[in-house]
């Protein structure tokens, strides 16, 4: 069996730190390059952390790899303006998807959101929308788009919004079943068993978007 190589960016995040360990406990992959602008406290003999300037992407080189994860993702609390939240949301996604091509990836995997919408009048759903236009636009070799609903997991800043939302979707979340179902909240790790799950899947299209009801009813398949 060929072993595979994996990089993650947005390590650090809630889904990245869950796609990280899931990564390091398949066999299919012999290599995890964790790619930062920070020191990471991750330590596993399959991870290899790359330390990259994210203002010079133009120069940054992933190295040979076969399926690349990207779980970039803020806020505007974080970010403080619409210029600093599209720049991490959508410039630089839409760059690594650029330097994954560059070397030969197989596959690039994003996570989206739930209402993904070039047309939104909201800016949040307006950005993950341009990004998905504009990565099926670069033609890679195979893209997976995630489109997760309220993610719930345990992180280290505090989101109000976020704890108030799911603990209203644990109430009413056994209620949300046929085209209501993608709206419920789901755990990070969950998600993230998806996106190794579906990148270790035969290829079947060239883009595929997996909504938030999908992304729920993944199993772990390979061992």
């Amino acid at each position: 069996m060929n072993k595979r190589t994996g990089a993650v960016i947005g390590a650090t995040g809630l889904v990245g730190q869950e796609l990280v360990k899931e990564l390091c406990s398949r066999n299919e992959y012999e290599s995890i390059i964790v790619i930062t602008r920070r020191s990471v406290d991750q330590h596993h003999p399959k991870i290899k952390v790359k330390k990259i300037d994210f203002n010079d992407l133009e120069s940054a080189d992933i190295g040979p790899v076969d399926d690349v994860f990207c779980c970039l993702g803020t806020t505007m609390k974080q970010a403080k303006s619409k210029e600093a939240f599209r720049q991490v949301d959508l410039d630089y996604p839409i760059q690594f998807a650029s330097i994954a091509k560059k070397n030969n990836a197989q596959q690039f995997l994003v996570i989206s959101a739930i209402g993904a919408d070039s047309s939104s009048i909201f800016f949040y759903n307006r950005i993950k929308g341009l990004l998905e236009e504009q990565l099926k636009e670069m033609d890679l070799p195979r893209l997976q788009i995630f489109r997760p609903s309220l993610l719930v997991g345990d992180r280290e800043e505090f989101r109000l919004g976020e704890i108030v939302g799911a603990k209203m979707m644990g109430l009413i979340g056994w209620t949300m079943v046929g085209p209501l179902r993608s709206y419920r909240a789901i755990h990070a790790e969950q998600v993230a068993l998806a996106m190794v799950e579906n990148a270790l899947m035969p290829p079947s299209k060239k883009v595929i978007v997996h909504n938030s009801a999908a992304i729920e009813k993944v199993e772990r398949i390979k061992e």
